[in-house]
Formats: structure tokens, sequence, C-alpha cells
């Protein structure tokens, strides 16, 4: 049902960019919600869909729909997102507590994206429409803090926490990287895959067999998360090379 909903406010935001001409944002979606979008749209006729969360690896991101006159390579996602910087005096509040504070003042989950802590230091994009409520505040949990917008562009990039490995598989589908990614047997993988706990691209994937490629983003629930960088080569066994990093 709430997939559901999502599709339709999707629609609705096509069908202002389409009589407007303009481009036309949503709100923050998460990775999955994010790929069902993707999906839906894939194959839309004059249908222009991207996605930006304020830097390039965002997880949380806004959807966009560009009308016709205007290329991808040419649209600033940038000047619709905001960005706060929050400074913690005297303490060094965790993701929770920033969250907790900044929904306390009334501001929804979508309309906040990627929270960033470094220390003592937070950054945190947001809508333009509750930037200047969230600028005000002042406390976070026991701590006081200060908070002040800031470009978006200005926003620093987290040190990426991820551990590569490599292997080989006989096919590269799904039970077989799945099961050499997360070190667990290829019947269990076939099992968790059967429960509905494994994620192909942040959407349940119920085929053992379905393909993965490059760049393909895999979860399963109570192992975690890994990216395929590479899939190439041969051993001289026949196996297939495989590289992945494994989200820390």
């Amino acid at each position: 049902m709430e997939m559901e909903a999502l599709l339709r406010r999707a629609e609705d935001l096509l069908l202002r960019c389409e009589r407007s001409g303009n481009p036309v944002a949503g709100t923050f979606l998460s990775p999955a919600e994010q790929a069902t979008l993707a999906q839906h749209f894939k194959y839309r006729p004059g249908c222009r869909l991207v996605f930006f969360g304020g830097q390039e690896d965002s997880e949380r991101r806004v959807p966009f729909f560009l009308p016709d006159w205007l290329e991808e390579a040419d649209f600033d996602p940038s000047q619709f997102l905001h960005a706060l910087k929050i400074s913690a005096y005297y303490g060094t509040p965790g993701h929770r507590d920033y969250l907790g504070a900044l929904l306390a003042r009334g501001v929804r989950r979508e309309w906040v994206g990627d929270l960033l802590i470094d220390g003592q230091t937070a950054w945190v994009f947001c809508l333009p429409s509750v930037a200047e409520e969230l600028a005000g505040l002042e406390q976070v949990g026991r701590v006081s803090v200060k908070a002040e917008t800031v470009p978006v562009g200005s926003v620093p990039a987290p040190e990426a926490r991820r551990k590569p490995i490599s292997f080989t598989v006989q096919s590269p589908r799904l039970d077989a990287v799945l099961s050499e990614t997360f070190r667990l047997s290829r019947t269990a993988a076939v099992r968790q895959i059967a429960a509905g706990l494994a994620n192909l691209n942040h959407l349940p994937c119920l085929k053992p067999d379905a393909p993965v490629h490059a760049g393909d983003i895999l979860s399963m629930k109570g192992y975690g998360k890994a990216k395929i960088t590479e899939i190439g080569g041969v051993s001289r066994k026949g196996r297939t090379y495989v590289k992945a990093e494994i989200y820390l």
C-alpha cells in the first residue's frame, strides 16, 4: 500500500512537470523507494527521472522529473536542496540524537536526507521548505549546538568504509555471488532468497538464477550489504572472477 501511494505521488509529479515544462522535485526517498520508481518509469516514453541527495553517493535521494527541453547534463539539482552544518559544544551526539532533534521540530523524515557526522560537527541535507526551521536548532540531546545553512557543494564527502574482496563463481548468478560475498553455503543463500531476505539493487529478488552485474548492490538481512565492482575474466578452471566491496 505504501509503494502504491509512492507511485501515485510520483505520477502527480510527472504530470506537473509535463504541464509546467519545468523540473519538478519530490521528497527524499529510501534506496528501495528509489529503485521502485526507477523500475516503474523505466520504459515510460518521454519520462526523464533523475535522483540526487546532495552528494554522488548519497543514500537518501530526491527524485526529479525533467522536461524535454532540459538535458540531464545541464540540470543542477543542488539548487533544489539545502544543507545545514551543525556544530556541537562539549559533546558528540550520535546519529539517533541528531535525527530525533530534527524530527522533534515538526519535520517529517522524507523532508530530510542523509545525516553525516564527523566528531562534533554534523551536516544534513534537507528540502528548502524546512531549512529555516532546522537552522534554528539549538539543542541535540543534552548538548548545545549551533546550526547554519551552507552551500550543498561545501559538505565534505564522508570517507568510504568498505572492505574489498574477490572470488570466483561458476556463473555470476545471484545465489552464487551471495554465497561467496557473505561467506555462507549455496544452499543457505537459496533459502535466504526464497524467504525474500535477499535484495538486488535494493529490491527483493526471489530468483536464485538472477544475473548479477558490475555496479549491482546486494544486501541480505542479517549479513549486510555489498557492491559488485567488477565481473570478468575466467580462471583456468572456467570460473568467473568477481570483485566486490562490503560496506562496513
